[in-house]
């Protein structure tokens, strides 16, 4: 018989003895409004040249004008994926081969390939350590004569420091972007994330707070901007034609559009959005509450005035008062049944693209063309922060992945109590 506090990597009973259940916000709404869909027999309604329906049907622009009402932006344009999104919030703000965007590292790949995509160069600033989201001082350090934009990452569930960043931009007459795939919802000082810059957005992927299987949301105030994404999104360079003396900069269009089925399931999945938001910020409260003792344990810190919704818990480890490795605290928690634990995320520059600077063909273009600057680095070191957390002492938990109440809850704060009890025993 084994003793109840022996560590389950050690052959004793995990605290967590089944699996929790897998998050799934889909219901008989979503399947009743796709249903519809399906009826009506008008699964798409985009036509790729100039026209009504160069905007799409009825069920697209009814999400749309929801978005813009739900997230108080006078323009929501929906897009495939949030990788077409900021693909096409890039090409809209006016890029530039060879101008330079300020990104962080600590985030999706999509976001710094967006900026490569029009053969601009991703130059990467560090991150703060209790937002991880990008620090303004660093920004402001990585600013050249090149750079066009920034384009701030509200990682994890909250919003970046919008109010320095939004200042350095006017300061130096710079446009920002701001990625907010995994904050939908999130409030900064009043307003909704992803509205504070030049140009923002959401995905819709199905692991994210709603979802539509695939697909995203770009919001923005400009009128310019917005039709820039519109355009890009539908095949602008046909579109064009019927609007002569148009800027045709950047429009070089795609197919990055969301059909009608999938704008149906967004719409109901929005209505459900304040109430999901609410469950995961109990959820993360009830956790905090109880691992806020633990010693060498940092919690995640919300600023006066904001919220967080949560996409990850995201703590820090203090590893010189801990005495042991991450990985092997992380495996400990594993082995007690919290599979989703994670001590890596991603540091973008050291990636092999960026450090072999190859992109498009074999010549390290966009890097060694004549419009760019050849002194850009991506070597170790220049994202210190972000560059330590990944090394040394970041650790999360997906609790975007799975239903929990409030038994799930306590027994995800024993395991975390019962590691901490016996670190002695991981040394």
């Amino acid at each position: 018989m084994t003793t109840p506090d022996v560590l389950a990597l050690h052959g004793g009973e995990p605290a967590i003895a089944a699996p929790f259940r897998k998050y799934n916000s889909i219901g008989a709404e979503e399947k009743e409004a796709a249903v519809k869909v399906i009826e009506s027999g008008v699964l798409s309604r985009f036509i790729g040249r100039d026209g009504g329906d160069v905007y799409g049907g009825d069920v697209v622009r009814d999400f749309e004008r929801r978005c813009e009402t739900f997230f108080g932006a006078k323009h929501a344009i929906t897009v495939n994926s949030w990788t077409s999104g900021l693909i096409a919030a890039v090409g809209a703000i006016g890029i530039e081969p060879g101008d330079e965007v300020i990104v962080s590292p600590w985030t999706m790949s999509a976001s710094a390939t967006a900026i490569l995509h029009w053969n601009a160069i991703p130059v990467f600033a560090d991150i703060e350590e209790q937002t991880f989201c990008l620090d303004p001082q660093s920004v402001e350090d990585n600013i050249t004569p090149y750079t066009k934009a920034i384009m701030a990452v509200d990682i994890f569930g909250q919003s970046a420091n919008m109010r320095s960043i939004m200042e350095i931009a006017k300061r130096h007459g710079l446009k920002v972007i701001s990625d907010t795939a995994q904050a939908p919802g999130a409030v900064y000082h009043g307003r909704k994330a992803g509205t504070l810059a030049d140009i923002g957005g959401y995905s819709l992927n199905y692991h994210k707070h709603i979802h539509t299987g695939e697909g995203g949301v770009i919001v923005t105030d400009d009128d310019i901007l917005a039709e820039n994404c519109r355009m890009i999104r539908n095949h602008a360079e046909a579109v064009m034609e019927d609007r002569p003396g148009s800027d045709l900069v950047n429009m070089v269009g795609y197919n990055f559009r969301l059909g009608e089925i999938e704008s149906a399931i967004g719409i109901e999945q929005l209505k459900k959005l304040p109430g999901l938001i609410e469950t995961r910020q109990q959820a993360a409260a009830r956790l905090t509450e109880g691992l806020a003792d633990l010693k060498g344990l940092r919690v995640p810190a919300v600023e006066a005035g904001c919220t967080h919704v949560y996409y990850v818990y995201a703590m820090i480890l203090d590893i010189a008062a801990l005495g042991v490795p991450k990985e092997k605290i992380a495996a400990a928690l594993r082995a007690e049944g919290l599979t989703s634990v994670s001590t890596k995320y991603v540091n973008l520059h050291l990636l092999p693209m960026y450090q072999q600077k190859t992109a498009y063909g074999s010549n390290g273009f966009p890097w060694t063309a004549e419009f760019s600057r050849k002194n850009i680095s991506y070597e170790k070191g220049i994202c210190p922060t972000a560059e330590t957390l990944q090394d040394t002492s970041y650790m999360g938990f997906g609790i975007c992945h799975y239903e929990l109440d409030d038994n799930d809850l306590d027994l995800i704060i024993s395991a975390f109590r019962k590691v901490w009890r016996n670190l002695d025993k991981l040394v």
